[in-house]
């Protein structure tokens, strides 16, 4: 047994089906056969955490028959798959799928009889994904010849705060998680642990958030003290814009912890944007793989940045569906008190601003907010602040960033993108650059986000064909 230690992420493509879930146990079995310990966390079946969230509405709006057509079809589901991976109809795994879809038909047959779902019981209905799913990654394991056992994030020590939704682990966590899996490891047994979600003090389900699946893995590494963290995922690694809007995006081999977050932050849809914060401080290895690739090196996650030789870019991305919230009125905003109402206002509800510009003149600030968030931040904004100020929305718009530690101290970037942008004819609504140098931010027409993104991929020399060239 060698001291190497691993946690393996896999999404729910990954997990999609018995055939998909026994590959992803190969993988696993790759490095267990090579003497490596390894700790499994897993995401639902994909589809199921939308399929669940529907149900739970279903249930809120009063429509059980709906609901009960969907606990009966992802029961189906998720028996199938446990019978496909080898399970028998009287084994412990079965017995457990059949207990939880119970307890998940109670929970929203308790919603439907209130009309009413909380954060807490949307919490506790979309993490019956996650736990479905362990106990199939764990049979699949064992029908390989390992010994596995599955465990709900809580029972794996992720202890969070009561920000149901959207909660973070608590600093007991990272001593709990070493306890509870450090003698399983021990047994030479894999842990198989549910991601996306912990529990409260008090034992409350809590979930991290979409993608929380990825932060899981992260937190259960540092505790750990893992050699690496793999996120397997069904595509290359990180690449360099979204190859369904580029044709020639090609995957990126190093990134620094910072890069990766902004990539995040600002629409990348690999890994979610708190995952590498547990990493940073213990300088942990996070390596994006390709679930159908194994053998290639994907994308490496580190705490030192590379840059190439006149490449200050790394990657472009977007985030779309965004609107701008602009607050007006000449002479009231340079007061600092006026400032901070705006901000107090948004704080108080929770919205997260995607990009924030003042003009030098003080008489306006614009805000960029994802516009499902829109019409709350009006209504804190009009409630919240001076009378005096206008406060006006612009929708349909979506926000581009160039990513690279490259940038920082380089002449000429913004220029070049720019540049780019003009010869598509596309208009400039707001500029946004962090005093990090990391990131450029613009916010354009919705309309034209994959033009721009493409036209910005070509200018910086980002594509397949570009490299080749070089």
């Amino acid at each position: 047994m060698s001291d190497t230690l691993l946690v393996m992420k896999f999404g729910g493509t990954n997990m999609q089906d018995a055939r998909a879930i026994r590959h992803s146990a190969s993988l696993t079995g790759r490095s267990l056969s090579a003497g490596v310990r390894v700790v499994v966390v897993v995401s639902a079946m994909a589809g199921v955490t939308n399929g669940l969230l529907a149900l739970a509405d279903a249930a809120e709006s009063g429509d059980i028959a709906a609901a009960n057509d969907e606990i009966a079809a992802l029961r189906t589901r998720h028996f199938t798959a446990a019978q496909e991976l080898g399970a028998a109809p009287d084994s412990p795994t079965v017995r457990d799928i059949r207990e939880m879809h119970e307890t998940l038909r109670q929970a929203v047959y308790g919603v439907y009889l209130l009309r009413e779902l909380t954060p807490r019981s949307r919490d506790l209905i979309v993490a019956f994904g996650e736990r479905l799913s362990a106990p199939l990654m764990a049979v699949a394991l064992e029908g390989q010849g390992f010994r596995a056992h599955h465990l709900t994030g809580g029972e794996a020590g992720i202890l969070t705060d009561h920000h149901f939704g959207n909660a973070k682990p608590l600093p007991t966590t990272y001593e709990r998680v070493k306890d509870r899996l450090s003698g399983l490891l021990a047994a030479g047994v894999t842990p198989v642990v549910s991601g996306f979600m912990g529990e409260t003090e008090r034992g409350a389900i809590t979930t991290l958030g979409r993608g929380g699946t990825d932060f899981s893995a992260t937190i259960i590494g540092k505790a750990l003290g893992a050699n690496e963290v793999w996120a397997w995922k069904d595509v290359d690694g990180v690449m360099s814009a979204d190859p369904r809007v580029v044709k020639d995006a090609r995957n990126i081999t190093v990134l620094s912890y910072g890069e990766v977050m902004e990539l995040a932050y600002f629409g990348a849809k690999v890994l979610h944007p708190l995952a590498v914060t547990p990493l940073q401080e213990s300088g942990i290895p996070l390596r994006v793989k390709s679930a159908a690739d194994p053998d290639f090196p994907g994308t490496l996650v580190q705490a030192q940045a590379q840059d190439e030789a006149g490449q200050p870019v790394k990657a472009v991305t977007a985030i779309r569906n965004v609107s701008i919230i602009n607050i007006s009125g000449a002479g009231v905003l340079g007061i600092p008190e006026v400032i901070a109402s705006v901000f107090d206002a948004i704080a108080r509800e929770n919205i997260t601003l995607l990009m924030v510009s003042q003009s030098s003149s003080m008489s306006n600030v614009s805000l960029a907010v994802q516009s499902s968030d829109a019409e709350r931040t009006l209504a804190a904004l009009r409630a919240g602040v001076s009378r005096e100020l206008k406060v006006d929305r612009q929708s349909d718009v979506a926000v581009l960033a160039i990513v690279g530690s490259g940038m920082r101290g380089q002449k000429g970037v913004s220029a070049r993108l720019f540049t780019a942008l003009a010869g598509q004819d596309i208009n400039i609504l707001m500029i946004s650059q962090g005093s990090s140098e990391l990131n450029i931010s613009v916010a354009i027409e919705g309309a034209q986000v994959d033009d721009a993104t493409r036209a910005v991929h070509a200018a910086f020399g980002l594509g397949v064909r570009a490299q080749a060239a070089d």
